[in-house]
């Protein structure tokens, strides 16, 4: 099977390892995987703001850009959601463009969806001796992805899956939320950070980039030694 790695902003930037950790754990699966360098922001950043129509610019080059991929995989629930979800939404009245969003949405997948539902493979050959626990990103719930990530978790040889107290409430992150409500924002990430505290684990595990980054920080700054990571980076551990 061929795909194609849509690696997402903060992918990019902040957690490339994230992103080759994706392309590492796929290959394993024998998944071959291309990466479209003419890529860019999925455009969730002004559909969240408002700016509808930059979002559609954005929608239609990205479209454009996956639209020989078989399958599109993504480390990210929240692009993943933005494609799924939004773009047909972006282009409601606009009938050409509407079925070629539909047809795009249907080819992406979030990582996780991508190894349960067409791959059909729970247990990857993962081990991670570590206690660890596991934080639900937003935009999995929205896209009906609620028991994927624990399933393949509860798969990997030596790890230790302990539950998070409310795992299923936001980080507070939320791409400009955080940056709009930073009062707000820092408040809910302090609530999950001491849930994850109270947890005793050696790291919490996310889907989401935004999540890793909003979580990792406070973390830091409460002078904590608990590792943040991706799913795609336990995974690949063998």
């Amino acid at each position: 099977m061929n795909v194609s790695l849509m690696v997402t902003c903060l992918g990019d930037v902040l957690f490339p390892h994230v992103g080759m950790a994706t392309v590492r754990l796929l290959n394993r699966l024998g998944v071959a995987v291309d990466f479209p360098r003419a890529q860019t922001c999925c455009g969730q950043p002004h559909y969240n703001g408002g700016y509808h129509d930059d979002a559609r610019a954005i929608a239609r080059h990205t479209i454009e850009v996956f639209s020989r991929a078989d399958k599109v995989v993504t480390p990210s629930g929240s692009c993943a959601a933005m494609v799924k979800l939004e773009y047909p939404e972006l282009f409601h009245a606009d009938p050409a463009w509407h079925a070629r969003a539909l047809d795009l949405a249907s080819r992406t997948h979030e990582l996780s969806d991508f190894l349960l539902t067409v791959l059909g493979v729970e247990d990857v050959g993962a081990r991670y001796p570590a206690r660890v626990t596991y934080h639900m990103a937003c935009h999995l719930r929205g896209l009906g992805l609620i028991e994927g990530p624990i399933r393949l978790l509860r798969r990997v040889r030596d790890l230790e899956l302990v539950p998070l107290e409310r795992a299923d409430e936001c980080c507070g992150f939320g791409g400009s939320f955080a940056v709009r409500f930073p009062e707000i924002s820092g408040a809910m990430v302090n609530d999950k950070c001491g849930f994850i505290e109270k947890a005793g684990v050696d790291a919490v595990v996310a889907t989401d980039a935004g999540c890793l980054m909003n979580i990792g920080g406070c973390l830091r700054r409460r002078d904590r030694p608990i590792r943040t990571l991706h799913l795609a980076e336990v995974l690949e551990k063998t």
